[in-house]
């Protein structure tokens, strides 16, 4: 019964290509920020680990993501940690009268 209700009501084949049609765009768009989202990031992260940025469009492609990561996780890095500050001690204060000395 529901299947002869939605028989009599479908649209014709010009409405259904214009809703397609329609959605087109709408799905390009979130496809372009899906693969931004993932992207973006794994630049960053080739840039810090030394490598070219240019690996993260291996994201682009099935299964590339995969090989990213391997590539990243079993690879040594080219950077070295940051380099601290030297510690230097602050002069006491209230600073000390210059010593004399005994003649």
């Amino acid at each position: 019964m529901l299947f002869a209700l939605f028989l009599q009501n479908s649209p014709d084949p010009e409405q259904i290509q214009r809703m397609i049609l329609a959605l087109v765009p709408v799905f390009m768009i979130m496809g372009l920020v899906s693969v931004a989202i993932v992207i973006i990031p794994f630049w960053f992260i080739c840039k810090k680990a030394g490598f070219s940025p240019w690996l993260s469009l291996l994201n682009i492609i099935p299964l590339g993501g995969v090989i990213l990561w391997y590539v990243l996780a079993f690879s040594e890095w080219k950077v070295s940690p940051a380099l601290q500050a030297a510690y230097t001690p602050q002069p006491p204060y209230p600073p000390q009268p210059p010593y004399q000395p005994k003649v």
